[in-house]
């Protein structure tokens, strides 16, 4: 049987010789060099084939150097990295320079800021909707990181851009370790009413009890692609921060014992497909 294609939309390299990340002081299971070579080695036999860098939220002064270290990366033979997903602040006035360093640089396919880190105010600010809008016509998708309590932001965020193209990341950070399904459920399905946004099938062993398998996952990932369609679902690694529950290997395992019901098709545009689209990948 043919084992079909992966595109790890959300992918992490951690470099401390290189970049600093202030928020590792906080995550001492990750406090440490997380190194391509690591990452390369499991994905490939896991069965991905490319693959795109998501930031990791490096001190804001460093945004240009991790984006031109990973792309140094990204240039070496038989590199797994097809594009980056770039820091980017839309809460500061020299947005519009962001957005043209990053269309001057042809790996650049997108941008986050994460929101669950910083005041759930700011991206109510009408600065910050005014840039992300601006995202529209520059071709850049913007991914959105929150908590499953910040769900009703997310739909905020994304009604305000509405000819922005938006991920979010995570299935929207349920949690599952403490079955807190219902509210969850149900902004999911709200925000599945909006054609913008796609969803990011990434991120759930960090959320699961230990010990978890695809049968604790599979609810969780079948209301998404049920409310989102197969047609506005992409996938992510989540690499390191899986490693909070797991491996990389076990949760590609996960994912295709869960999507193995969806038919050969839906798979592909899942698995693989959709990334192409969205971020424009060759």
């Amino acid at each position: 049987m043919t084992v079909e294609r992966i595109t790890d939309t959300h992918c992490h390299i951690i470099d401390r010789t290189v970049l600093d990340y202030p928020w590792l002081s906080d995550a001492p299971a990750l406090d440490r060099d997380w190194s391509i070579e690591t990452y390369t080695q499991e994905a490939r036999q896991a069965g991905i084939t490319r693959t795109l860098h998501m930031e990791v939220d490096v001190a804001t002064d460093q945004i240009d150097n991790e984006t031109d270290y990973i792309a140094g990366l990204a240039d070496r033979q038989e590199s797994l990295i097809c594009g980056i997903i770039a820091a980017c602040r839309p809460e500061n006035n020299d947005f519009g320079d962001q957005i043209a360093a990053a269309q001057a640089h042809p790996l650049v396919k997108g941008f986050r800021r994460p929101l669950h880190v910083v005041p759930d105010a700011l991206s109510e600010q009408p600065l910050f909707r005014d840039n992300i809008r601006q995202l529209a016509t520059a071709g850049l998708p913007f991914d959105i990181c929150v908590t499953a309590r910040q769900l009703p932001q997310a739909q905020r965020l994304v009604d305000a851009a509405p000819q922005t193209q938006f991920i979010l990341d995570h299935c929207g950070v349920p949690d599952i370790a403490g079955a807190g399904w219902n509210s969850w459920a149900a902004e999911i399905t709200a925000l599945s009413q909006r054609d913008n946004l796609s969803v990011k099938i990434s991120g759930l062993p960090a959320y699961a009890q230990a010990g978890w398998t695809a049968r604790d996952l599979e609810r969780w990932v079948m209301h998404v692609v049920e409310q989102f369609t197969p047609a506005r679902c992409v996938w992510g690694g989540d690499w390191p921060v899986c490693t909070l529950g797991g491996s990389l290997t076990d949760w590609v395992s996960a994912t295709r014992s869960i999507l193995a019901k969806l038919s050969t098709q839906e798979r592909a545009a899942i698995l693989d497909e959709n990334a192409t689209h969205i971020w424009g990948l060759t």
